[in-house]
Order: structure tokens, then C-alpha cells, then sequence
């Protein structure tokens, strides 16, 4: 009787260590297959249909979570979306999550780390498990006057801080709305998707950070200054030969100078005036005097060919390797193979402006759990020193000439000093550019820094957009 009640409570035993083992097995092991099985409905539901956090801007709600009567208990709602889906993205239960949505989506969704006490007093208490909201660092009305500028032109405009890195405004247009995509109706999601993914006007990307990136053109010349004066070889004075066509070395064409501005009206320059005018010539002869790895130093100094995530992941500015001197003469002036971010263009402009400390950009200032407790809050951090204070102020000084004086007259403002530099980036045999601003003000005590790109447009459109765009994003910025 002893031995068969002992065999019963051993096979009893094993059933439970059984049982046990495959619970653990299911919990620990397989719990990530198990969630992203597509035949788990019920991840599903929990997944798309939970309270998200909400993303603010100025304290409004621009991505938020909308209580549903389908199936699922909420549905996520996007405001203004043209004008903040390239740095909200989307949540879709059909295509997964982009932009902010995926970057933060441990903090919006409540499962990150810091919000594990959180989730636990919302077991306890029974309460609904809710999202951390947070708050971006977009001033709403300059983020508006971005958009309003782009309106009808593919392109994009960042408007930064220089001072502390902090965002203030990221547009990219075309843009797209991210609602059609956040549907409960796979059907509708599908077909909005494709339209958009077809669409050879990109919506779908940032052009800001991501997508194909652009050549900088002359804002470029920015760096061939920093190098120069870096080098020892050149200063303020330094006059160099500014023919209207330089032959480049063991080929049969010539690079013609700047023909928009005054560069044929002098056969020597000053770095300032070359500048100023954007005359190409002297710049491919100082990039050929320094040598590739000297141009190339000074633009990773900048960011150039930098990881980085603020926290949506901004894809490397790259500047080409391994070439000759007709390859770098090109690339001196932001042709050839160099590629560029607005966002790098701004942060160049912004190293120029902050005494040539280059601070670590960020769109996220606060973010805070729904009990209110603050996990994140923004601080101001240095990416790199870009380089020298003096360096830095030289260079400062010749901005503020081209638009004193120069082809970057346009971004004027009335009592108060603007440096800037243009560009004009020749993107194929059409006649056709993308015309480039950048620059800060007021330039003795800088509040803000901007690039603006405008794509595909002739000589005259883009003097017409960009600097007068910049002008109006500085005057905004300086009248609050």
C-alpha cells in the first residue's frame, strides 16, 4: 500500500516538475517566438490596442491614443500630421512602427526599464497600463513656418540650437498622413501604403536625416575655410588666383567658377571674398594644396561620417576616400561623391556659431511616465569640437560678409548680424539644382542655426527660396 501511494506521489511529482519545465520553457524561451507568431491574435490586441504614451509638442498631443469601439480598446490618432508625420512616423498593425514611434516605442508603449515600478503598481492597483509621454524640443510655430515654406517643393529645413543642441524645427516635404497608416482597417492600410511607397517623391522619408542623401554643394566651402585657416598656410590675407576656369589635373576639362555672383570680376580673391561670391576655383586650390586627408579630417571634425541617433537614427554624411586630385578639386566645392544631411549642414553651421563646439543635436526634452515621474529630461551635451574658438570666429566673421556683402544677401535681418553661406549643387544635365542656405543669428550671440535644401529648382528659384526662407525662420526666432 506504502509503495503505491510512494509511486503515485512520485508520478504526481513529475507531472508537476513536468508541467513546470514547459511553463518555464513558454515563459522565458519561446515568449519572444510566441509574440511575434503571426497567429497570436492576442499579442495583437495587446500590442495595437494598449494605451501609447503620447507625443507633445509646446504641450500639445500630436500623436496620441484614441479610445476605439472595434476590436481593439484604442486606436492611434496623429494631429497636424503633415507637418509632423516624418519625425512621428507611424504605428501600424500592418507595417510595425517608424520615426519616433519606433525609436521610443519602449517608453510610449510603458515597457521600458525605468517604468518597471510603474507596471508594477498598475498590477497591484488593477489600473490600465498606460504609456510614457514625450515631449519634443519643436517650437510648434517655427516647426509650421517650415512646412509652409516647403509647401509644394520637395525638400527639407532644420532649424537648431546651437547652443544646446536642442531641435526646433524638422521638415521634409513632401509629406504624407501617418492616420491612413495607424488604421484598424488592413485594407485601407494596404492600399495607403502602396500609394505612398510608389510615389517617386519619397513622403515616405525623412529627408532631414535619411533617404538619398543630398551633395551640400558650396555650403561645403564652409569646411574648405575651417582646413585652410587649420593648416597654418592660409589666413585672413591670403589672396590666391581665382581664374573663371581651373584644369583639372590629368583630364581634359576644366572646373568653371561661380557663374551667379561676381567671381568673374577679380583674378585673385581673398578667402573672404571667395567666399562671399562662391567662387569655386580658389577652394579647389586649396583643397588640392592641403590633400585629401587634411579636407577629410576637418569634416569628420564636423560630423561627417558620424553614427548618431537624436533618437531617430540619422544616416552618416559621408565624404568620398581615395581620390584623385580632379575627384577632390569636385568634392572641395560639395560635388563628387559627397553626401550630406540637412541636419550635418546644420550642425556644421552650428559648430561655426557656438565658438567651434559642435553640440550633440536631440528632439526629445522631457519624457514622463504616466504617473508623472520624470525618466528622461534633456541636458545640453557636446558631440566634439569641431574646431578652434579663433578658427571659429574667422570663419563667423566671413559668414556674416556674405550676407553683408555677398550672394547671401537675402537672409538679411534689419539690426541684427546674419552669417550664412549659400549652395548650389548641380544634380545632373537638366539645369536644374538643389539650392542650398545655411547660417545662424544673430550672429554675435546666436539663437538659432539653419539649413534649408530645396530639390530640383533653377538658379533663380533657389536664390528666391532659400535665403529669404532663412530670413523669415531668423526673424521669427529673434521677435518672440
Amino acid at each position: 500500500m506504502n509503495q503505491a501511494i510512494r509511486r503515485t506521489w512520485l508520478a504526481a511529482a513529475g507531472v508537476f516538475v513536468l508541467l513546470l519545465g514547459s511553463l518555464t520553457y513558454v515563459q522565458f524561451f519561446r515568449a519572444d517566438a510566441l509574440d511575434e507568431n503571426p497567429w497570436n491574435s492576442r499579442q495583437l490586441y495587446d500590442k495595437y490596442g494598449s494605451a501609447r504614451g503620447s507625443i507633445l509638442v509646446d504641450g500639445t498631443e500630436i500623436a496620441y491614443s484614441e479610445a476605439s469601439n472595434d476590436g481593439f480598446n484604442y486606436q492611434r490618432q496623429y494631429a497636424q500630421s503633415e507637418q509632423y508625420a516624418a519625425l512621428t512616423g507611424y504605428f501600424s498593425m500592418v507595417y510595425g512602427a517608424t520615426g519616433l514611434e519606433q525609436a521610443m516605442n519602449a517608453e510610449l508603449s510603458g515597457d521600458s526599464d525605468a517604468q518597471f515600478y510603474d507596471r508594477i503598481a498598475q498590477i497591484f492597483s488593477g489600473g490600465e497600463s498606460h504609456g510614457a509621454s514625450v515631449e519634443l524640443t519643436l517650437d510648434g510655430e517655427l516647426q509650421q513656418l517650415a512646412t509652409d515654406l516647403l509647401e509644394g517643393h520637395q525638400g527639407s529645413i532644420v532649424a537648431m540650437d546651437p547652443k544646446t543642441g536642442e531641435v526646433l524645427a524638422m521638415a521634409s516635404s513632401p509629406s504624407y498622413d501617418a492616420n491612413a497608416l495607424a488604421s484598424h482597417d488592413s485594407t485601407s492600410v494596404i492600399e495607403a501604403y502602396s500609394q505612398l511607397n510608389s510615389d517617386p517623391a519619397r513622403p515616405l522619408s525623412n529627408r532631414a536625416i535619411a533617404g538619398d542623401l543630398y551633395s551640400p554643394g558650396s555650403t561645403f566651402k564652409i569646411i574648405d575655410a575651417v582646413a585652410a585657416l587649420e593648416s597654418g598656410k592660409y589666413d585672413a590675407d591670403s589672396t590666391l588666383e581665382n581664374p573663371q576656369d581651373l584644369p583639372l589635373p590629368g583630364t581634359n576639362v576644366t572646373l568653371p567658377n561661380y557663374v551667379q555672383g561676381n567671381c568673374q570680376s577679380q583674378s585673385t580673391a581673398t578667402i573672404e571674398w571667395a567666399l562671399a561670391q562662391s567662387c569655386n576655383t580658389p577652394f579647389a586650390q586649396i583643397a588640392m594644396d592641403l590633400g585629401q586627408d587634411k579636407i577629410s579630417e576637418t569634416a569628420t571634425n564636423f560630423g561627417y561620417g558620424q553614427d548618431m541617433g537624436i533618437p531617430l537614427s540619422v544616416t552618416p554624411s559621408t565624404f568620398p576616400q581615395d581620390m584623385n586630385q580632379s575627384q577632390l578639386a569636385l568634392a572641395s566645392i560639395g560635388q563628387y561623391d559627397v553626401r550630406t544631411t540637412p541636419l550635418q549642414v546644420a550642425m556644421m553651421s552650428s559648430a561655426i556659431a557656438n565658438d567651434g563646439v559642435q553640440m550633440k543635436p536631440n528632439l526629445v526634452r522631457t519624457v514622463r511616465s504616466n504617473s508623472l515621474n520624470t525618466l528622461y529630461e534633456f541636458s545640453a551635451e557636446q558631440a566634439r569640437r569641431s574646431t578652434s574658438e579663433d578658427v571659429a570666429n574667422q570663419v563667423k566673421d566671413w559668414m556674416v560678409n556674405d550676407v553683408d556683402n555677398g550672394i547671401a544677401s537675402g537672409a538679411a535681418v534689419s539690426g541684427t548680424k546674419v552669417a550664412g553661406k549659400t549652395g548650389t549643387a548641380e544634380i545632373g544635365s537638366s539645369g536644374l539644382n538643389d539650392a542650398w542656405f545655411t547660417g545662424f543669428a544673430p550672429a554675435d550671440d546666436p539663437q538659432v542655426a539653419v539649413a534649408i535644401v530645396y530639390e530640383d529648382v533653377d538658379a533663380a528659384t533657389g536664390a528666391q527660396l532659400t535665403s529669404p526662407g532663412a530670413r523669415q525662420i531668423f526673424e521669427a526666432v529673434l521677435n518672440k
